[in-house]
């Protein structure tokens, strides 16, 4: 699996709460119209990162089955169903930035997370222990580990997505970003 992640933040002069009804039309316009290899979105309020140029920023999932259908995704999201509410959404926001992250070990289902661990792999220690240090959180719950892909993203290079708090393995700095689900509704 692969995702495409995009964090962006709001127009000081659009609400919020219009800003997150923008958002949820376009989400659920891209269900109804999912294109080939589109497996599910979910978006949700954050707040700051290093990464974003606001207190308060938004994070969009859209899994897919592999990098094929990231073309498929970026041309349905802006075109028939989808154009006026990714076009409506577009318009009221102050600026985004992206990465793709393939999902290395555990769960994809986004839509659970309530919290987005990023991190790195220490220096100096292998992938495979680094893997091997996390398999035990990750297979324990349903937690799910996204490696940034090709330094695509302005992040560390992993995100532990989790529905709950846990503590990592020491030696592992985080940044821990709670998540507030706003769409799929009921996730």
């Amino acid at each position: 699996m692969l995702a495409y992640v995009f964090w962006h933040w709001r127009r000081p002069d659009v609400g919020a709460a219009s800003y997150v009804e923008r958002l949820i039309a376009f989400h659920e316009a891209l269900r109804r119209s999912a294109p080939t290899g589109f497996r599910a979105s979910a978006t949700f309020r954050a707040g700051g990162a290093p990464w974003v140029e606001s207190d308060e920023s938004y994070e969009d999932w859209y899994v897919t089955d592999g990098s094929a259908a990231l073309d498929a995704l970026n041309d349905a999201s802006v075109s028939g169903n989808c154009q006026a509410p990714h076009d409506a959404a577009a318009r009221a926001a102050a600026g985004g930035t992206a990465g793709l992250y393939r999902l290395r070990l555990g769960s994809g289902d986004v839509a659970r997370a309530r919290e987005g661990r990023w991190l790195a792999k220490p220096p100096g220690m292998t992938y495979r222990d680094f893997y091997a240090r996390l398999e035990p959180l990750v297979e324990s719950a349903d937690f799910g580990l996204w490696g940034r892909q090709m330094t695509l993203g302005p992040t560390p290079e992993f995100c532990l997505m989790s529905p709950e708090s846990a503590a990592l393995p020491k030696a592992l700095p985080v940044l821990v970003r709670p998540l507030e689900p706003l769409w799929p509704k009921g996730s």
